[in-house]
């Protein structure tokens, strides 16, 4: 007998009444995905969906009556086609490294593209690949460097994150500075609309002047407009050199100069991150084998170069930290000696999230401003948190070099966590951001978790526009119901 989780969340699916109508047709909807899918294509055992509907850092957690894993964009199709037919919601899902929830069902269909993990093709002399939407990051990172290529993208999550979640919530990562976002790697889309129809767009072209550029639609639009089966992307020369260095601030406006100084120096920033000391303190507390690179630094940035040769590459950069040093921006400064090392740097940035889970009652903000407002928001923001709360621990850290702060609030010590305010120092975040001309999230994306501060903190004529574009192409509500808008 199939089953149905029933969640007050979701208005689209739940089985209200087990043996009425509503039952015998999804029964019947779900043994024809069955037939469609074939034995390979789908899972409905308690078991085995249990690790597709808990989100890692066990903040959402949801259920659902059918996994479809479809092998093709036909089969993909011929699911949303289906299910919209039946009335029945879609929840897409990728590697399930989201952190807004939008990838958690509440008693939809849950979609999983991880058996179109195809690269269908790579042209080197165009600096482009074709990938399925559940190839891993990482794989396409090495199918592009087999080829002498570079797939710039890069963020913790790459050993699981797919390519399809990381066009629909537009993703960031850490080369942003050098590269842009998602959006800015993306050449062409393959996407199966709400009604089921395929919407064939992979085209390899930088210049493209025939009308709207449809694509963009889907990047970032969270799977609530359609489901991305397979992408073109951009791909780069190879860089040739590599530097990582880590250097001592005294704060961000520090920080900022030092970041101006070396791109103006050097021209081969690719990376330029943050880390206040509280955030390297909790990793050496709470991550096996770390160590603090620079004890009592009071923020450290961490600087990846690129470079097309070698040659005098590592003495430009000595020199521009030479000059920063004299000029009292940066003090002390580590250059990796070598990728064992320069891993180790990294390793301090990455384990930060971790770092802090641990430490009890927390709001995580991923907020973005002007790069020239980045000082000026950990001023006001940590003014007012000493205000909303006071005592309460801050990490902050980030991608300073594009304005992305990752801005976490911790239950001050001895603190009993229900009295915690979590809710005020939130809003009062992202009150400091949006005065400072900045956003609430800056690459996580909405999902469930910030539907209401999207509308309380964008501009109405822009929920209004998004809205008529929702129901343009999805006007049963067919796609993601919960997430976004």
């Amino acid at each position: 007998m199939w089953t149905a989780g029933v969640s007050p969340a979701c208005n689209c699916v739940g089985l209200r009444d087990a043996g009425g109508p509503y039952w015998r047709m999804t029964s019947d909807l779900y043994a024809r995905l069955a037939n469609r899918l074939g034995p390979k294509g789908y899972i409905t055992d308690a078991a085995d969906l249990a690790p597709y509907l808990k989100e890692w850092r066990d903040k959402f957690a949801g259920s659902t009556p059918f996994l479809a894993m479809p092998a093709s964009t036909e089969e993909t199709a011929d699911i949303v086609r289906l299910c919209g037919e039946a009335g029945v919601a879609i929840t897409p899902q990728g590697g399930n490294t989201g952190l807004v929830g939008g990838q958690i069902p509440y008693g939809e269909v849950l979609v999983s593209l991880k058996r179109m993990n195809r690269i269908r093709s790579l042209d080197a002399a165009n600096d482009s690949v074709v990938a399925e939407a559940g190839v891993v990051l990482t794989n396409v990172q090495q199918a592009a460097a087999d080829s002498d290529r570079l797939f710039p993208l890069s963020l913790a999550s790459e050993g699981s994150a797919t390519i399809g979640g990381l066009i629909s919530t537009n993703a960031g990562g850490v080369h942003v500075l050098r590269y842009g976002m998602m959006r800015d790697l993306v050449l062409g889309l393959e996407v199966v609309l709400a009604d089921g129809r395929a919407l064939g767009g992979l085209k390899a072209l930088r210049k493209d002047n025939t009308g709207y550029d449809l694509k963009q639609l889907f990047i970032g639009a969270e799977g609530t407009l359609g489901i991305v089966t397979a992408a073109s992307l951009k791909l780069f020369p190879r860089p040739r050199a590599h530097l990582v260095a880590l250097a001592s601030v005294a704060d961000a406006a520090h920080a900022l100069d030092l970041l101006h100084r070396l791109k103006a120096a050097t021209g081969a920033v690719a990376a330029f991150e943050i880390m206040n000391r509280l955030s390297v303190d909790l990793v050496v507390k709470n991550v096996a084998d770390r160590r603090d690179p620079m004890p009592g630094a009071p923020m450290i940035a961490l600087v990846e170069f690129e470079g097309a040769s070698g040659i005098g590459f590592r003495d430009a950069i000595e020199h521009a930290f030479t000059g920063a040093a004299e000029a009292r921006v940066c003090e002390t400064v580590l250059i990796a000696e070598n990728a064992s090392q320069a891993r180790d740097f990294w390793r301090i940035r990455e384990d930060i999230s971790a770092g802090h889970k641990l430490e009890g009652a927390q709001v995580n903000h991923d907020i973005s401003v002007p790069v020239s407002q980045t000082p000026a928001f950990l001023d006001r923001a940590n003014a007012a948190m000493e205000r909303a709360c006071p005592h309460a621990r801050i990490v902050a850290f980030g991608h300073m070099g594009d304005g992305n702060f990752h801005y976490t609030v911790i239950q001050p010590e001895g603190m009993p966590a229900e009295r915690f305010p979590g809710a005020t120092v939130t809003q009062t975040v992202y009150e400091v951001a949006t005065q400072l001309g900045g956003s609430i999230s800056a690459e996580h994306g909405i999902g469930v978790a910030r539907k209401d501060d999207l509308i309380r903190y964008k501009d109405a004529e822009s929920i209004a526009l998004m809205r008529v574009v929702k129901r343009a192409l999805d006007p049963n509500n067919v796609m993601n119901p919960r997430a976004l808008i």
